[in-house]
């Protein structure tokens, strides 16, 4: 599906207003002006949700992705896909297209492993994805070596709802692109439209963000950076 600048909508529902119901809808309807958006993934990041709650958004967020899909796209490869923040056992439930693992999570491999084993099969692809979250060129290396399918480089920049933390700057960035082979690497923290060319230059095949998406209007995000 990829135009160019891969892209990357993290959701957060506690950043909308109102009660959780107000939330869920406003999450709802901004996955689905991503995916009209043509946005290549979508990871849910609820961490909060207990597992029942999780997979039950999680089934919404799917439901909402067919129904917004442009009718023209029926090749699932072209479709925006669907991650699980930590949760394999949630994705495969739900249907999901991948989980989206943390740096202190179980290692891709393991996750393959489980795959094997699994009675569920994912329902929305042909491949599960499995992304890992890195800090540094070694865990780059450590998710390619792993079968990740891609790579979260955090934080690049500074993020200003968590000013102490020391981001690791467009250096590290290049220095992590260039620690891979095969696997792509996205760039996360602080991404704005104004930074994100740099961080492409640094090597990054697209960026990831949660405010970028959803205080925007996600059709013009995504015009203005497939355009870099």
């Amino acid at each position: 599906m990829a135009d160019g600048c891969l892209l990357y909508y993290i959701t957060d529902r506690s950043q909308f207003r109102g009660d959780e119901h107000a939330r869920r809808r406003a999450l709802l309807a901004k996955v689905a002006e991503a995916v009209c958006a043509r946005v290549d993934y979508i990871q849910l990041r609820e961490k909060d949700l207990s597992t029942r709650e999780l997979e039950m958004l999680a089934r919404d967020v799917l439901s909402a992705v067919r129904n917004s899909t442009p009718l023209r796209t029926e090749n699932r490869e072209l479709r925006t896909r669907v991650l699980i923040n930590s949760r394999t056992d949630v994705a495969l439930a739900a249907g999901a297209d991948g989980v989206h693992l943390r740096a202190d999570d179980v290692a891709p491999h393991e996750v393959r492993r489980v795959l094997e084993l699994s009675a569920h099969r994912p329902l929305t692809t042909d491949h599960f994805l499995v992304a890992a979250s890195c800090h540094t060129a070694a865990d780059i290396f450590r998710a390619e070596s792993e079968a990740a399918d891609f790579a979260v480089f955090a934080p690049v920049f500074e993020k200003k709802d968590a000013p102490g933390i020391q981001p690791a700057g467009l250096a590290a960035l290049r220095e992590a692109c260039r620690a891979k082979i095969r696997v792509r690497v996205l760039a996360l923290g602080g991404v704005t439209i104004e930074n994100a060319a740099s961080c492409l230059n640094a090597g990054a095949a697209g960026v990831a963000a949660i405010r970028l998406f959803q205080e925007n209007k996600i059709e013009d995000v995504v015009r203005a950076l497939r355009a870099l």
